[in-house]
């Protein structure tokens, strides 16, 4: 505790506080969002399954409205990421190095996850779990994966995606807006390849958002915010409730279109409604962060919230099978007094599984976002000599995102029920690893080689 108060105490004073507290609500909502909804009970057979409360409670899906908060995390991304890239160039680095330096935290957390799925999986096929049950439950853990698949991609993108936006500030979020308006039109004219770019198009419309917030081209003040706020407001229901588009922020296996796989203009209109709260909340905000309880919980939050959002239904599965172990998983029907009842419970459970995990993983999380000092021993002084020329980097570096990008993609589509040998799709995890082992290599040249002037 005293190292996070020191840690908050070195805060710059001009920091943006406020994009650290964003953060931490964005995920802290979407992991309450996914314990909420989650229902595990049993099936015909007496095994465990699970589905989600939505499907029943059809009337309580306005409540995504709430709870979908993954565009603020693009757009506290796109914040943090050109203060970064300011920088970082400020010191005189290039792309190259910015992405290199940007992918130990999010890649390394993240390999520890599948790894230790994969080992447990093929654990469970020794010992003659059925497949169909072991691939369920892999899957189920890495729902977050297709996440960061998107999330890496915009940050690949980030150094071009930053010059544009120099360059042409806010008309960038509006041509990926119209874009993004063109594939829907696609979705709803029954053309639904047309909408595959709008997994691209509406993060990245979010992260440049992100940018204009960091350098000034989009003003962050209530007379702006308040209409932004009412604009949304007024167009998510004209979009849901009388427009195409479902109510439920995140996807239901009974609707054709889906606003967040891909992001659809129903979810963008959401989001500029939180854009609008954001800046009205803005400067009462800032203020209560210069406190320093406050700002120390959002410290210590940030420093591992990666974490969270990685391990979060993993809990679900630990906790819901150790109360089916001991005959104590109550299972009373969704949307019964009995089961609203068993949501406190069950998020406070929850909530200590989740702790132990943070416990035991977030230091690799913390760990993974600094560089090594010196030439590991490991790596040969002419390997180093190599991987320090640019163009060589720069195509490691492209290669190892897009690998990783590739295999979390990969694995996220493929079927939930599919017979796979470790739980998940082998040649998935096969790229990942690779593409995970690249960025690795690249990050193993510190900043003071010698290969590096040489």
């Amino acid at each position: 505790m005293r190292r996070l108060r020191e840690l908050a105490g070195r805060t710059p004073a001009r920091r943006e506080r406020y994009v650290d507290l964003l953060r931490a609500v964005a995920i802290t909502m979407v992991v309450l969002g996914h314990w909420l909804i989650a229902v595990i009970d049993h099936d015909p057979t007496g095994g465990l399954r699970g589905h989600s409360a939505l499907e029943t409670l059809v009337a309580a899906r306005p409540g995504t409205w709430l709870f979908q908060v993954l565009p603020l995390f693009f757009l506290v991304g796109g914040y943090a990421n050109a203060a970064s890239l300011e920088s970082h160039r400020r010191r005189g680095g290039d792309a190259g190095e910015w992405l290199r330096d940007r992918t130990g935290r999010l890649v390394r957390p993240t390999t520890v996850l599948l790894v230790l799925l994969a080992a447990t999986g093929l654990l469970a096929r020794l010992l003659g779990v059925d497949p169909v049950q072991v691939r369920t439950v892999v899957w189920y853990a890495t729902i977050p994966l297709w996440f960061l698949s998107a999330y890496l991609c915009v940050v690949l993108l980030a150094p071009v995606m930053y010059a544009l936006h120099r360059r042409f500030g806010l008309a960038v979020p509006v041509v990926l807006l119209l874009l993004l308006t063109l594939g829907d039109l696609g979705r709803l004219l029954w053309m639904g390849w047309l909408s595959y770019g709008n997994y691209l198009f509406g993060w990245l419309g979010m992260h440049q958002v992100g940018f204009a917030w960091r350098t000034g081209a989009l003003p962050m003040r209530p007379r702006v915010g308040l209409p932004l706020l009412v604009i949304g407001l007024a167009a998510v229901p004209l979009l849901t409730v009388l427009g195409p588009y479902p109510i439920s922020m995140i996807n239901q296996p009974d609707q054709r279109i889906q606003n967040m796989s891909p992001p659809s203009l129903a979810l963008l209109a959401l989001a500029t409604a939180q854009l609008g709260l954001i800046m009205l909340l803005r400067g009462p905000a800032e203020r209560w962060l210069h406190r320093p309880r406050p700002w120390t919980a959002v410290v210590a939050v940030n420093a591992v919230i990666l974490t969270v959002f990685l391990w979060h239904l993993t809990a679900v599965i630990l906790l819901a099978g150790l109360l089916d172990a001991l005959g104590v998983l109550p299972t009373p029907p969704v949307g019964s007094t009995a089961w609203w009842l068993w949501r406190i419970a069950w998020l406070a459970m929850l909530s200590v599984v989740l702790a132990l995990l943070v416990g035991v993983f977030g230091r690799i999380e913390i760990r993974g976002s600094h560089r090594p000092a010196h030439r590991p021993g490991w790596l040969p002084a002419g390997v180093a000599r190599a991987l320090a020329r640019p163009p060589l980097r720069l195509s490691l570096i492209l290669l190892g995102f897009g690998a990783t990008v590739v295999g979390l993609f990969s694995n996220s589509v493929a079927s939930r029920s599919g017979d796979y040998p470790l739980g998940l799709p082998t040649g998935a995890l096969a790229v990942y690893l690779v593409g995970a082992a690249l960025l690795r290599l690249v990050r193993s040249v510190p900043d003071d080689d010698p290969g590096r002037s040489g």
